[in-house]
């Protein structure tokens, strides 16, 4: 008899698993359909307001990061929308926050440093098949960008080959793949480089140095502005540019914390890379140095990005800004990957929310 019953519970317990595993199977399959229905083909900037909103699809540095991408700030100002910088992994996060591709009218590189441009060529081809576009997508930067560009159209023209003679020329437009470059002058002081319908922005250079010819740029519309520092140290010819901000999206380095892991290289035989972390904090700026520049500048909110080394949880973060929040007055956010930040026109409201 114990037998018989413990045969029962065995089949029943089969069955139930049995059950179970093609249940699971429905509900991935509904919860796929209505995924796609509510996503797929719809337009998230419909509800956005007028104005602009930033997209910043990496916050990291060339420090390994399963969470962060390479630096990338992507800005949708009115109809208009444009990337600065591509750091490996940003477009893919761009896309997942819905930016609206085919709107892009141009990229801009703030210098060439590897981590702000190994997501480029990703960049120009979704600018291309995402994007639509018939013809090459306008790209500014310093001296160099040409042969950036030139480089990766080089390294993608096979792919470019299979994609036309796959989707056909009416969807992988011959003519759209690639970048129009615009060497921006390294003697600009804060000059526009860009206009159109009511979008303005400047640029302005920054010290990098051993690096030639970097640049912040500030953009404006509707009456709001924000300012992307790109790499530098601090600067107070940058306080100025940035002045009466909205937002001011700035990078930062604890040295502190950088010397640590130089000493643990150190401690463990890797001269090459402590030699590298002693290297890397006199051309970038603190997390108190930035708040110094946003608090001169007199912008309402600091975004910082372009984090080294990247806090990986919360309380990390707190120890990673130091004395920053007592040296600004506005709102302070150490960024994340995923994070909007909306600027309605003609407004004075800062909104921020986490996409990711």
């Amino acid at each position: 008899m114990t037998r018989k019953i413990l045969a029962a519970t065995l089949v029943i317990a089969l069955l139930a698993v049995t059950a179970g595993w093609l249940g699971q199977a429905q509900i991935g399959t509904y919860l796929f359909d209505r995924t796609v229905e509510r996503n797929v083909g719809q337009d998230p900037t419909a509800a956005l307001p007028d104005g602009i909103h930033a997209y910043l699809c990496g916050s990291g540095s060339p420090l390994p990061d399963a969470q962060r991408a390479g630096p990338c700030v992507a800005v949708l100002a009115g109809k208009e929308a444009f990337v600065f910088d591509a750091g490996s992994g940003s477009i893919r996060k761009l896309q997942r926050m819905g930016f609206p591709m085919d709107r892009l009218q141009a990229a801009f590189l703030t210098h060439l440093h590897s981590d702000h441009i190994d997501g480029f060529g990703e960049l120009m081809l979704q600018a291309w098949m995402a994007g639509g576009r018939d013809r090459p997508l306008p790209i500014f930067g310093p001296q160099g960008t040409d042969q950036v560009v030139e480089g990766f159209m080089q390294a993608y023209a096979i792919d470019r080959g299979y994609r036309i003679a796959h989707h056909g020329p009416e969807v992988a437009r011959p003519g759209g793949f690639g970048g129009d470059v615009r060497i921006i002058d390294p003697s600009t002081t804060g000059s526009t480089v860009y206009r159109s319908n009511g979008v303005t922005i400047r640029a302005l250079p920054v010290d990098h140095q051993p690096v030639d010819h970097a640049f912040a740029y500030r953009i404006e519309y509707g009456g709001r502005s924000l300012v992307i520092s790109g790499d530098t140290k601090q600067s107070a010819e940058l306080a100025i540019f940035a002045k009466g901000a909205d937002v001011l999206f700035h990078e930062a380095l604890n040295p502190q914390m950088v010397g640590k892991i130089g000493n643990a290289l150190a401690d463990h035989g890797n001269s090459d890379g402590a030699k590298i972390m002693s290297d890397i904090p006199d051309y970038h700026t603190t997390p108190e140095q930035a708040a110094e520049v946003a608090n001169q500048a007199g912008a309402r909110a600091l975004v910082l990005y372009h984090l080294v080394p990247a806090p990986p949880i919360r309380p990390v973060e707190r120890a990673f800004l130091g004395n920053a929040p007592d040296l600004f007055e506005g709102d302070l956010r150490v960024g994340n990957d995923g994070l909007l930040v909306s600027l309605p026109a003609k407004g004075k409201t800062i909104e921020f929310t986490d996409l990711l």
